[in-house]
């Protein structure tokens, strides 16, 4: 056998979509394949759970109403044995949906009506983070120690006095930003420019739901918090000596 023909051909991405809409799905599920992913979709959100569970695709696009059970129910059976990015389809200006989805751990939301272009830029974005696509390393350290704690940036893994700290793609990247910033004030402004390419609108509430679920997993539940600090009026500050 030739040395080409054994080379390994890399697999696609496969995004699994839970969507009812069928025409909708289609339309999304077309769009993705057109740009090079293997693109599946389920109908119900129970045939859909039982998907991400059988499959553990590498990013799952989940709606909020479904029937069988809705997107917040999926998200919230799935969440603690899928580590892969979600994705939710939240209504049009329903503030609630997306909080409730942020708390139930999905990592991102886009609103309907879906604009594709911004549906593949997020996906693309997940799935950065996640590590599905080369990323430019440097001489960034991919490794942070901080006594008991410390984050494995290529192994994806967290520890705390020798425990492992499962953790959603959304909130290793919001503490590694963080931890890579160690004594340094990290306003939403920024935390939101780097981890989703989006200004703060003054509104946005996911960067706040993130660390509050970060304190909770990190231990960090005493009044005021000591590994986690808020600064009025400025942002977020992991403090490199509280581990």
């Amino acid at each position: 056998m030739s040395a080409s023909a054994a080379r390994l051909t890399p697999e696609p991405t496969r995004i699994l979509l839970i969507e009812d809409d069928v025409q909708l799905a289609s339309l999304i599920v077309d769009y993705l394949r057109e740009h090079e992913f293997q693109a599946h979709v389920e109908h119900r959100g129970d045939t859909g759970l039982e998907r991400i569970l059988r499959d553990a695709p590498d990013l799952v696009v989940l709606d909020v109403l479904l029937p069988g059970l809705n997107g917040m129910e999926v998200c919230r059976h799935v969440r603690g044995r899928y580590a892969g990015p979600i994705l939710m389809l939240t209504a049009r200006d329903d503030e609630v949906d997306e909080i409730i989805s942020l708390e139930l751990g999905a990592d991102d939301y886009v609103t309907k009506p879906v604009e594709p272009r911004l549906l593949l830029a997020r996906i693309r974005a997940l799935l950065r983070r996640a590590g599905h696509s080369s990323v430019t390393l440097g001489t960034e350290p991919r490794c942070l120690s901080f006594g008991a704690f410390s984050i494995d940036q290529a192994a994806r893994r967290v520890t705390l006095s020798g425990e492992s700290i499962d953790l959603t793609t959304g909130e290793f990247d919001l503490l590694w930003l963080l931890a890579s910033a160690a004594g340094a004030v990290l306003s939403r402004d920024v935390i939101l420019a780097s981890l989703r390419g989006i200004d703060y609108d003054g509104l946005d509430r996911s960067i706040d739901i993130g660390i509050s679920r970060l304190r909770a997993k990190l231990r960090d539940t005493t009044t005021p918090p000591t590994r986690i600090k808020t600064v009025r009026g400025k942002g977020y500050l992991f403090v490199p000596d509280a581990w």
